[in-house]
């Protein structure tokens, strides 16, 4: 598994060399930062999914810190805030508001989100915040809540996934 993702991983000397990247020095060449193993791995799937539902640009921003901070794999945490987009972005903040609504539930009507339009992003990104603004309380609970949720899973379902793949690698080598 490790040899398959190592290809997409950039080196260290890349890093090192990038002119914006430089400034960060030494933080950004820890070894643990790009070293891929069960335990960096489902801890950076956990941080970019948690990550991947801060609201607006700023989920790979927040996808390095806590990197940086729980010194997890840093380009699989970026990678894993991808998978919210303009398409999935509405249905999870739903999922999100419902789940705030059981701890407020006179508070806030959903109201349909904003249509996306290509050709008016930053309107449609302005329309989007009045819309979070909007749904209130339980949009602001339900975000938190929903983001440790599917923190908590991916790194189970990574790290498990890893253990399985190991476990069944031992079995081979023992029986060759």
């Amino acid at each position: 598994m490790r040899k398959h993702l190592k290809r997409y991983i950039p080196d260290h000397e890349v890093v090192r060399s990038n002119r914006w990247l430089a400034m960060f020095g030494d933080t950004l060449l820890h070894p643990r930062l790009w070293h891929l193993n069960r335990h960096s791995a489902a801890g950076a799937v956990a941080v970019g999914l948690f990550c991947g539902l801060i609201p607006g640009p700023l989920q790979m921003l927040g996808a390095a810190i806590l990197s940086v901070i729980f010194r997890v794999n840093l380009p699989l945490a970026l990678v894993s805030t991808l998978y919210t987009n303009p398409l999935t972005i509405v249905p999870l903040y739903f999922v999100a508001y419902q789940i705030g609504k059981l701890f407020f539930p006179g508070e806030g009507e959903f109201v349909e989100p904003p249509d996306f339009d290509w050709h008016a992003l930053g309107a449609w990104f302005g329309a989007m915040t009045d819309w979070m603004i909007g749904l209130g309380k339980p949009l602001a609970l339900g975000l938190p809540i929903l983001a440790t949720l599917l923190a908590i899973s991916g790194w189970f379902l990574v790290w498990s996934a890893w253990r399985i793949y190991l476990i069944r690698a031992w079995h081979r080598r023992k029986r060759t």
